[in-house]
């Protein structure tokens, strides 16, 4: 039996789910949940806060399954609806740490180290995901969805539900801004 709903088709398991049964949800969770938290840490980092964002895309996702007509991919959708709670998220993040804390101390308490990578490696990874907390949301989108999951731009396009010229433009700018911080904090 779980052989066969995993061999289903993500419609058959739409419907299913629809219909109440709760497996050919979990399923479909099981199937997108890796994608759905990287497009999530992509956007937010790797914080607690990622965690809480990904099991809110499902909870939408559940809450909206009668509305899902299937005109994109079911992994299109579920990254637009993690994208919109990411930004939803950076925005309550902004508007908290800018009453309480600067966003140095907010970087800062977001780094922890993974000690089993090589420092080297850390460092990379440390300054990427930094500078990549420094662009605006939108290009940070962008970015995420192009170069970080490897979208096409028709895709990205769809999922910001903006033209394919503003996605290309962004990026642009983007990786313009992102070559400007790496620089400027290899020269510190």
């Amino acid at each position: 039996m779980v052989e066969t709903r995993l061999m289903r088709t993500d419609t058959e398991l739409i419907a299913l789910a629809s219909s109440g049964d709760e497996n050919a949800f979990r399923f479909l969770v099981e199937r997108y949940q890796q994608q759905v938290r990287a497009t999530v840490v992509g956007m937010l980092g790797e914080v607690p806060e990622a965690d809480d964002v990904s099991q809110s895309v499902f909870i939408r996702f559940y809450q909206s399954l009668d509305k899902f007509r299937g005109e994109s991919g079911l992994g299109t959708y579920l990254t637009r609806i993690a994208i919109n709670l990411s930004l939803n998220e950076l925005k309550r993040r902004k508007r908290r740490f800018q009453r309480f804390f600067s966003l140095q101390k907010e970087d800062k308490a977001m780094e922890i180290p993974d000690e089993s990578e090589s420092p080297e490696r850390m460092e990379t990874r440390d300054l990427i995901s930094q500078a990549l907390r420094r662009l605006e949301p939108d290009f940070r989108a962008v970015v995420v969805l192009r170069l970080v999951e490897g979208h096409s731009v028709k895709e990205t396009a769809e999922m910001l539900e903006l033209p394919m010229g503003t996605v290309a433009s962004r990026l642009a700018r983007a990786q313009r801004k992102l070559k400007e911080i790496i620089n400027n904090y290899s020269e510190k």
